[in-house]
């Protein structure tokens, strides 16, 4: 039970992990946790439009695919530029002093060799998780933005990546909640 406690405290830093490329980008902040779960909805979201995908290891792949980061920090594409990560292992490490490390090992394995129908809507997910907030970001003023959504497009694999990065990018941020502009904004619950 040391060995778990010990593994969801280690899951706890990506709660302080921040993803890194936001002091290049100027604007915004995300926590390697918040990045984990916004992919985690995508990648599910994705699973539901492809019926030959098996959810559970999308899923999976999903949630494990950067808890490295937990051991190793976010590096940025400036930071790989310079410095070398030891994924493997900082991923044996953890791995191997759980009982379900090798769920852990085969999800980051899987994830990064990018052959598996999974691997890729997890590939997705994690760009579309990128292009979400990069969204946010430019239409809230960021003129940077709009750079950065063109490679993050790039890296997609699947169709279904691609038509969701293509509605992403054709929606406000914020009309989910405020798309009915009108009396409710002005009078609130009075009628």
């Amino acid at each position: 039970m040391k060995d778990l406690a010990n593994f969801l405290f280690e899951v706890g830093m990506l709660q302080r992990t921040p993803r890194t490329g936001f002091q290049f980008l100027g604007s915004g902040s995300e926590s390697v946790a918040e990045h984990v779960l916004r992919t985690l909805f995508i990648g599910y979201t994705l699973c539901r439009l492809d019926e030959r995908a098996d959810l559970r290891k999308v899923l999976q792949i999903c949630l494990f695919h950067d808890l490295p980061e937990a051991r190793t920090g976010d590096m940025n594409y400036v930071n790989k530029k310079y410095v070398t990560v030891d994924e493997e292992k900082a991923v044996e490490d953890l791995a191997s002093t759980l009982f379900f490390g090798e769920d852990i090992r085969e999800a980051v394995q899987e994830f990064n060799d990018k052959k598996t129908r999974e691997s890729l809507i997890a590939h997705d997910a994690d760009q579309l998780s990128l292009i979400l907030i990069l969204k946010e970001r430019g239409d809230l003023g960021n003129k940077y933005s709009t750079e950065w959504i063109s490679y993050a497009r790039q890296r997609l694999c699947t169709d279904n990546g691609r038509r969701l990065a293509a509605a992403i990018l054709e929606t406000e941020w914020s009309d989910w909640w405020f798309k009915e502009k009108g009396d409710w904004w002005v009078n609130g619950n009075r009628g």
